[in-house]
């Protein structure tokens, strides 16, 4: 089935969207295409619609700004049964925590094949307390949506409400130990009502052509 023609400015914000993920692996946030293309966040979003009615993209999963395309600039349809986009949600500490902001900040292109579980999230990790876990600053994380974790387990927890990050996870009878993986840093112990699990960790992106399992 070929596409229907694009006007000039729905082929703009295609060519853009797959420029950016072939250059990054995800696609950009609404926010950083309306900036690029120097319009407004309003017109990027009603592009975005008709280009969706068009069938040159198509938004996966409960995060419906999540995108991926499925044409190409000559007008062919073109899907990759094996992706999907997993939404960024924010950004995560591997050392100091770091407050998580839920928002949208893009998406990010992985192997379906691998990554097979329902409403997966991905987070930005800083810092190198994880780096011997092979988890290294900048790092996007894949996780899946969890609320418990076994010991030994890499997981998103959120500290005191506030601030989230990734550590190993012990469950210590009295206490939680959430235990970095880089000598610098000394296991962190918290009271059990102080931390609260958001995500197991199950894989890590570095960059387009780069994806390891955990």
């Amino acid at each position: 089935m070929s596409l229907a023609p694009l006007t000039e400015k729905q082929q703009r914000l295609f060519d853009y969207l797959r420029d950016k993920i072939r250059e990054t692996g995800r696609a950009p946030s609404l926010r950083q295409a309306a900036a690029d293309l120097g319009v407004s966040h309003t017109a990027v979003a009603e592009l975005l619609r008709v280009l969706e009615r068009k069938g040159c993209l198509r938004r996966q999963g409960r995060y419906s700004r999540t995108i991926l395309l499925v044409g190409d600039s000559t007008g062919k349809q073109r899907e990759n049964a094996n992706s999907r986009a997993v939404p960024i949600v924010g950004r995560v500490a591997a050392g100091l925590p770091l407050y998580a902001q839920q928002e949208w900040a893009g998406d990010i292109i992985v192997d379906g094949r691998i990554y097979r579980g329902d409403n997966l999230f991905a987070l930005r990790v800083q810092g190198d307390s994880m780096q011997d876990a092979g988890i290294l600053h900048n790092d996007s994380a894949i996780c899946e949506p969890r609320q418990f974790a076994k010991n030994g387990e890499i997981v998103v927890a959120l500290v005191d409400g506030d601030d989230a990050t990734v550590k190993r996870f012990f469950y210590r009878g009295d206490h939680i130990e959430l235990r970095p993986e880089n000598r610098k840093y000394s296991p962190m112990r918290y009271g059990l009502g102080q931390v609260l699990i958001q995500g197991r960790v199950i894989g890590v992106q570095r960059g387009p052509d780069q994806m390891k399992r955990m």
